[in-house]
């Protein structure tokens, strides 16, 4: 396993930090390298605001983007001019007529372009800028780097990219190479802002690619420039034309020999990405870090998790319950989820709120559009009135097994809400077994006379009737404590 990575120049706050500084820096003739350096810093802090957008659903993230986009997109209309300029220099024989023609028409727009960023750069709000970055830069450290959650958002970024490659080699269009050369800097920059061990072994090879896609639109753009220029001599464009397509094709040789076929570094990517369990972990875990950010308990959220897992794992053993794929998933990612529209300031149609959170939620891999529709409805019945069979819209064309199946979650859903609804975490355990026709659920730190005991008496009709057969409940004996001298003592135990 490689280190972990020691640069300190990384985080919100950093790059934040150096967007102010670099304005300065540019402010003064807005030369081709601070320019430069302000949107490197400026895109730092928009893709760390894409990567976290997709996991916490603080407004912050979007006003913070919008924020910077006049200035970024000024920026990039001066930046491409300024490269437009070196290329000419750098290809420009001595004494070229054309050259000189076209870097006169270049810098002319310069120097346009320049008071335009000037504008820019006088109405951004700096203060505005720092706010936001210092009230943002507290919420990153809810999802560690490295974590299932980033590892699930660099592949997306992944699957995006490969199929803007398939899709470049097969138009071969100036359009699909600059699409590509964004998807790959969109992942490069997830890699390289939420992935650090991944990215000392991947950034080399991310930034040839770049360079080598973003030289190609450079030449598509002076291609195209050459091609509309007036007054050019036909040998003359054609000599240019052809300098041009010769070094554009060295660009994409280069890219043809790292990313096409079977050795091909698509492949070496996705083999450090999720996939199989990994990624279905990856995948619940998003949505568990989502509803995070939601949740003002989630200690309660997380036990009602832990009491529905054994309660579905435990019908399974018992032959009481057939799993179905994706089912387990399901119910899991709806107790996590289960009270994200309960707020701090307000509770009441905590469930109705959830729904509509839910509704703007973008599916993880794995999942389609009718698993969170089940979410959705568990999220929705997880306690309350009972729903009827033919009044649940999210089985609307769906068979009499499917939804059954739907509230047999929602039946477990609401035994283990139940069980903590006082959000205590007094019930730790379940045990489930059969006892003749009946299913017995001892409940370990249950007291026989509660109002836990009461909830969960309620709660379990459901579950009775979808199995149709009765559902005892039993208080367990909880374990006692160890004494401290004894936990001590075991804490440092050596192990074999």
């Amino acid at each position: 396993m490689l280190p972990a990575p020691t640069d300190k120049k990384a985080g919100l706050a950093y790059w934040a930090n150096r967007v102010l500084d670099e304005c300065d820096q540019a402010s003064s003739g807005f030369a081709a390298d601070p320019v430069h350096d302000l949107r490197v810093a400026i895109r730092r802090c928009r893709s760390m605001a894409d990567g976290f957008m997709s996991v916490d659903p603080d407004p912050a993230w979007k006003q913070m983007k919008r924020l910077a986009k006049p200035l970024f997109s000024s920026l990039g209309e001066l930046r491409d001019v300024q490269v437009m300029l070196e290329w000419i220099g750098k290809l420009s024989p001595p004494n070229d007529a054309i050259g000189a023609e076209i870097a006169a028409t270049l810098l002319q727009k310069e120097q346009h372009l320049k008071a335009a960023a000037k504008e820019a750069l006088a109405v951004l709000d700096r203060k505005r800028w720092a706010s936001l970055n210092a009230h943002l830069a507290t919420r990153t450290g809810n999802v560690p780097l490295e974590g299932l959650v980033f590892q699930h958002l660099a592949l997306e970024r992944w699957l995006e990219a490969r199929e803007l490659h398939r899709r470049a080699l097969r138009n071969r269009s100036a359009l699909a190479w600059h699409q590509l050369r964004i998807g790959i800097k969109r992942f490069r920059y997830t890699v390289e802002n939420f992935l650090p061990r991944r990215h000392q072994q991947w950034s080399r090879d991310l930034r040839d690619l770049q360079d080598a896609l973003g030289e190609v639109h450079d030449f598509d753009v002076m291609r195209a420039m050459i091609s509309g220029q007036p007054g050019i001599h036909a040998d003359e464009r054609v000599r240019w034309l052809r300098l041009i397509a010769a070094e554009r094709e060295k660009r994409l040789t280069l890219y043809r020999q790292k990313m096409v076929g079977p050795q091909s570094l698509w492949q070496s990517w996705r083999a450090e990405l999720p996939s199989g369990t990994a990624l279905e972990e990856a995948a619940l875990e998003k949505l568990r870090s989502w509803a995070s950010f939601l949740d003002p308990d989630v200690e309660h959220s997380t036990q009602v998790a832990h009491l529905a897992m054994q309660l579905y794992d435990g019908l399974s053993q018992c032959g009481i319950l057939h799993p179905q794929q994706k089912s387990r998933a399901v119910l899991q990612a709806a107790a996590f989820l289960h009270e994200i529209g309960r707020s701090r300031a307000a509770s009441k149609r905590h469930q109705r709120r959830g729904v509509q959170l839910l509704s703007k939620l973008r599916p993880p891999l794995g999942w389609t559009e009718d698993d969170m529709r089940w979410v959705a409805a568990l999220v929705r019945h997880h306690r309350g009135a009972l729903p009827s069979t033919a009044d649940i819209s999210h089985c609307v064309g769906q068979d009499g097994k499917r939804r059954a199946e739907l509230l047999r979650l929602m039946g477990m859903l609401r035994l283990a809400n139940a069980f903590d609804e006082s959000h205590r975490g007094t019930v730790r355990d379940l045990d489930v077994s059969r006892k003749g026709d009946a299913v017995v659920i001892g409940a370990r730190g249950l007291r026989r006379i509660s109002r836990e005991a009461e909830r969960a008496a309620r709660a379990r009709y459901l579950l009775e009737t979808v199995f149709r057969r009765p559902l005892l409940i039993r208080a367990l004996r909880t374990a006692q404590p160890q004494t401290p001298t004894a936990r001590t003592r075991a804490a440092r135990a050596p192990t074999s």
